[in-house]
């Protein structure tokens, strides 16, 4: 069972590989994630892929767009914890 709120507190608070801080005007600074399946690019919990157990994207590659689902019972083996569907290329089918 993965603990979704534990994961994250762990990313938050200490390090993520991912995470890039960028400094703005003054004090303020800017959290971005870097990892491929994250949908926005910000650091935050609720588009963060690696703290979500229910989590997906869509991805283009090679000019087919794939339906990437995070699987969460393929945790024990990372190299199948995304589900991979090819999608048509009609827009209506593809929905």
């Amino acid at each position: 069972m993965q603990h979704d709120e534990v994961i994250w507190q762990v990313i938050n608070q200490g390090f993520c590989s991912y995470k890039v801080r960028t400094k703005l005007q003054g004090k303020d600074t800017q959290n971005f994630c870097r990892n491929k399946y994250n949908v926005t690019g910000l650091c935050n919990r609720q588009s963060c892929p690696l703290a979500n157990s229910r989590y997906s994207t869509v991805i283009e590659k090679e000019g087919w767009c794939y339906l990437m689902i995070k699987t969460i019972e393929r945790a024990h083996t990372p190299k199948n914890l995304w589900e991979r569907i090819k999608l048509p290329k009609n827009y209506a089918q593809a929905l």
